[in-house]
């Protein structure tokens, strides 16, 4: 297992005790993906030498789509990228919304070094590389030659910047300018509006010779430049995840036609290296790729993410435009429970060692799933969670809890999502459930 600090360790087992997916550290206990590594990995080569990708990620609830990107994302990041993941949302972020991808995608942006902020911390190296290059040869107390020399080389550097996009450029200019002068506000509120934020001042764009709020057509010529931007500090390129896309199909259908066409064209401009650098990687269920009302409804986008699945799951090469992941066996599920419990960060180690044993963990999982209707795809968030909380986290307060003696497995419909209550036949509650006292 890879070796992983006390710090991440009890981040993640925190997670799983929520009943969420880990930000950090899904590598230790990821199982199944292996056979995926190689092609993905090949592919992430290839876009940081200048090109592009694509892929869809196809699996039902419970087949682990979110887990599956922030474990790509983790590889990403330790070849040299930088990484977003956007949850598609009609409300908060629709697809065809290309502007709120953008402010969404650097809002969410991370990078080896830095997990929050990350934009920000790139445009200071940027600034920080500029200035080491321009002033070798200068004396420091020369400040005119180093603010000509350093001008002269921003100019250069943003001149691949202001071909695909000015406006991104000119701010990154005024950005620099109001630094030197000391106008950290003005510096602030820029740096903000080339994130994307809306409502900064038009004052202080004014600085910049700019006006109004991003728009979807700025919004490509942004990620261009985030892309350049990446790529003139050293980073391999941007891996963009687009998660739940099949809530497309639950909105109105002029919101559903315009998010199909966004994404083919999405995909048309990758092909067309719109986007040097750039991977996108989209998660769906089935559904969505073979449903009526998902991307069937618009022929040209079927085509182009079409991949043929009609035979056995192991023969499966990743090579495709879409890639499923298969359900959970017992077999895997066993072997992530026996992951969490080396991870977990236990006072009294042999105790939980002694006493969370395989036949143990093989209990739970067979009781989960029965409690589940069988349905073995849905169970790995729940037999998680109760392994932390019931099993591991008791054994190592109590040193007489005995889990074969004192563990009575209940699982409620409170602690389930809508697809496990279905899965364990319990309806969701309706208002006809609620208790009134009546004279």
């Amino acid at each position: 297992m890879t070796e992983i600090s006390l710090l991440k360790r009890r981040e993640i087992i925190d997670a799983l005790r929520r009943g969420t997916v880990p930000h950090h550290g899904l590598e230790t206990f990821a199982v199944g993906l292996d056979r995926f590594v190689a092609v993905l990995d090949e592919e992430l080569a290839d876009v940081a030498t200048g090109g592009a990708g694509f892929k869809a990620i196809r699996g039902d609830y419970g087949t682990g789509k979110t887990f599956f990107a922030r474990w790509l994302e983790h590889r990403a990041r330790e070849r040299g990228y930088a990484t977003a993941l956007v949850q598609i949302s009609e409300t908060d972020t629709p697809l065809y919304r290309f502007e709120t991808l953008y402010r969404r995608a650097l809002e969410s942006l991370q990078t080896r070094e830095w997990t929050t902020g990350a934009f920000r911390c790139l445009i200071d190296r940027w600034f920080f590389d500029l200035e080491e290059e321009a002033a070798p040869g200068i004396a420091d107390d020369d400040l005119e030659g180093i603010a000509r020399a350093v001008g002269e080389l921003l100019e250069r550097r943003l001149a691949s910047i202001s071909a695909t996009q000015p406006l991104f450029a000119a701010a990154l200019r005024a950005i620099h300018r109001a630094r030197i002068a000391g106008e950290q506000t003005v510096a602030e509120g820029l740096l903000a509006w080339l994130m994307g934020q809306p409502n900064v001042g038009a004052d202080i764009k004014r600085t910049a010779g700019i006006k109004g709020d991003l728009d979807h057509r700025g919004a490509s010529g942004f990620f261009r430049g985030l892309l350049a931007v990446l790529h003139q500090t050293d980073r391999s390129g941007l891996l963009l995840v687009l998660d739940e896309v099949e809530t497309i199909q639950r909105v109105r259908a002029d919101s559903r036609e315009k998010s199909l066409n966004a994404l083919r064209q999405l995909v048309d401009d990758l092909d067309s290296r719109v986007y040097p650098g750039l991977y996108v990687v989209v998660t769906g269920t089935p559904q969505f790729f073979d449903g009526p009302q998902g991307i069937r409804r618009l022929p040209p986008l079927e085509q182009r993410l079409h991949t043929d699945f009609s035979g056995p799951e192991r023969f499966d090469t990743g090579r495709g435009t879409q890639l499923r992941l298969g359900t959970f066996d017992d077999t895997k599920l066993l072997e992530v429970g026996r992951r969490v419990r080396a991870l977990y960060p236990a006072r009294h180690p042999e105790r939980v060692a002694a006493r969370v044993t395989d036949d143990t963990l093989r209990r739970l999982a067979h009781g989960i799933t029965g409690q589940l209707g069988g349905k073995i795809g849905v169970a790995p968030r729940v037999f998680l969670r109760k392994l932390v909380l019931d099993l591991l986290d008791k054994v190592d307060a109590h040193p007489d809890y005995d889990p074969a003696q004192h563990f009575h497995l209940v699982v409620s419909a409170g602690e389930l999502t809508a697809e496990e209550r279905a899965a364990a036949g319990i309806a969701a509650p309706t208002v006809d459930d609620i208790h009134l006292e009546l004279p």
